[in-house]
């Protein structure tokens, strides 16, 4: 008596084969993916536990979430970040990390949380946040070029330097980067004689003009004399407060008197006692009709413009604190009363 179930010969079996083993495998694939998706929940959770703090003045650890509360804690957040509160922001980003559920919502809040670190100057947590994003995104330029600025900051410039061969193999254009970091270890290597160090720094001025400002800047430090060859009497004003808080002791007459707008500066400083040519730079002028006529108390105030994100700050820089652009300082200068003066230079 043949069996009432169907032979493995018989195409009906087969079928049946083909649909247990199609339904056993999306079983196994579903739970798979499942299991998969909590332990990067948790994994990712443990992760960010490591970045909580209890200075944070936000408390979101009872605060219930809602997929519509994500745009307004995101906007937020980043009011607290451009305002300076970063503990807030970083509390709020945290807070959505955790909850979120948009892989692409949850890839831009790491981003995000990276940058306010690396703001708010906590180096080391910005380095980790980077790095987790290269780990599951390698191919990331802008990312990459964020990672080398928090090993600039923290001064390994080795490892910054690492950084620019996965930008350039991934066509970015690298070379003021690298110049930039070359001297910036250069200027810190202490292992470097004065003498070879100025030497150095000259060939590489040669290679990249726009190292101009900060090679001068260190020069006046190192070699006074090697400083004064390198004025150029059409970048004046790159280097005008450079010049202008120089003690007296480190002017070279010879090369000052053979400038009329270098002998227009430091007459206008009060260094020098006779009236010169007009130098070009308004405030310059101002301040030297002024000592003509007998007011001998004017100054300059300088602060430090971002061509790229235009926000000023008091202090010169090499990379916007904003935007984190290089080279990208512009010299502003405002007329001011005369203060007690300091012996000391603002280089």
């Amino acid at each position: 008596m043949d069996s009432i179930l169907p032979s493995y010969r018989d195409p009906l079996f087969s079928i049946l084969l083909i649909i247990t083993l199609s339904l056993m495998v999306a079983v196994l694939t579903y739970v798979w993916g499942a299991y998969r998706q909590q332990k990067e929940k948790s994994t990712l959770r443990k992760f960010l536990e490591k970045f909580e703090s209890a200075e944070c003045a936000l408390d979101t650890a009872t605060m219930p979430f809602d997929q519509a509360m994500f745009k307004p804690l995101a906007l937020l957040a980043k009011a607290f970040e451009n305002s300076g509160e970063y503990h807030k922001a970083i509390n709020i980003y945290l807070y959505l990390i955790k909850h979120t559920t948009n892989q692409i919502d949850k890839g831009d809040l790491m981003e995000r949380l990276g940058q306010t670190y690396l703001h708010a100057g906590f180096l080391e947590r910005a380095r980790v946040i980077f790095s987790e994003i290269l780990h599951k995104q390698p191919r990331t330029p802008h990312i990459l070029y964020e990672l080398g600025i928090v090993y600039e900051m923290m001064r390994e410039y080795d490892k910054a330097m690492e950084v620019i061969e996965p930008l350039r193999a991934q066509g970015e254009e690298t070379g003021e980067l690298e110049k930039f970091l070359q001297f910036e270890k250069i200027s810190s290597n202490k292992q470097i004689v004065p003498q070879d160090k100025v030497k150095i720094l000259l060939e590489l001025l040669e290679t990249e003009p726009a190292l101009y400002r900060p090679v001068v800047s260190l020069l006046f430090r190192l070699d006074t004399p090697a400083a004064w060859e390198l004025i150029d009497t059409q970048s004046l004003h790159m280097i005008l407060d450079i010049l202008w808080f120089l003690p007296y002791s480190q002017l070279d007459l010879d090369v000052i008197s053979k400038d009329p707008r270098l002998t227009a500066i430091y007459f206008a400083k009060g260094y020098l006692q006779h009236p010169p040519e007009k130098s070009g730079i308004f405030a310059i002028d101002l301040l030297a009709a002024a000592r003509v006529n007998g007011f001998e108390e004017g100054d300059l105030l300088f602060s430090y413009l971002c061509r790229k994100c235009k926000q000023s700050f008091p202090i010169s820089f090499t990379r916007c604190p904003n935007c984190l652009a290089l080279n990208s300082i512009e010299v502003e200068e405002s007329i001011a009363k005369q203060r007690a003066q300091t012996d000391y230079s603002l280089q």
